[in-house]
């Protein structure tokens, strides 16, 4: 009988040992963004010293949609900038929230594309926190292949549709 409660006992420790271990997240820069640097996008970069106001006005300038590679969820370092201007407007209006769309080409299958959108919209919000915005202002959407921005079937259209959209 005591053999029996040690063995539930340590069954049920364990069981929190691995669910703890698989709800813990590595915040570092380097799992939210990516080593590649190369541009393939445009986005506006804007200097913290330009980013002296905090109004809506002050962000109309920043890039709102940010792209990624075939199958990743890597925020690229070009785009990390502009994300910090919304992350400064953000914190300064506690009141002010955003939503993130992410969005996948129309490759792979529907589920596939909703998750894969989902996680880059998550890769999105985990660059906001770490520069201050707090989780209660950021909603994430998922429309997976449902919306491209352009229809084609090649590389330079499926490039634009891999992407998250941020929405005031």
């Amino acid at each position: 009988m005591r053999a029996m409660n040690i063995g539930k006992a340590t069954a049920l420790a364990l069981t929190v040992v691995w669910a703890a271990g698989c709800s813990t997240t590595n915040t570092t820069d380097t799992d939210t963004m990516g080593s590649d640097a190369t541009p393939t996008t445009t986005t506006q970069a804007v200097s913290d010293s330009s980013m002296s106001g905090t109004s809506m006005a002050d962000i109309k300038n920043l890039a709102t949609v940010f792209y990624f590679d075939f199958d990743q969820t890597q925020v690229k370092a070009e785009a990390v900038q502009a994300l910090r201007g919304h992350a400064k407007y953000l914190v300064a209006n506690p009141s002010a929230s955003v939503v993130l769309e992410g969005h996948a080409d129309e490759r792979g299958t529907r589920e596939y594309n909703m998750a894969l959108g989902e996680r880059r919209a998550q890769a999105i919000a985990r660059v906001l926190t770490v520069n201050g915005v707090s989780s209660s202002q950021i909603e994430l959407v998922s429309f997976g292949e449902e919306k491209p921005v352009v229809m084609g079937h090649n590389d330079s259209s499926w490039a634009q549709n891999r992407r998250v959209e941020l929405k005031y």
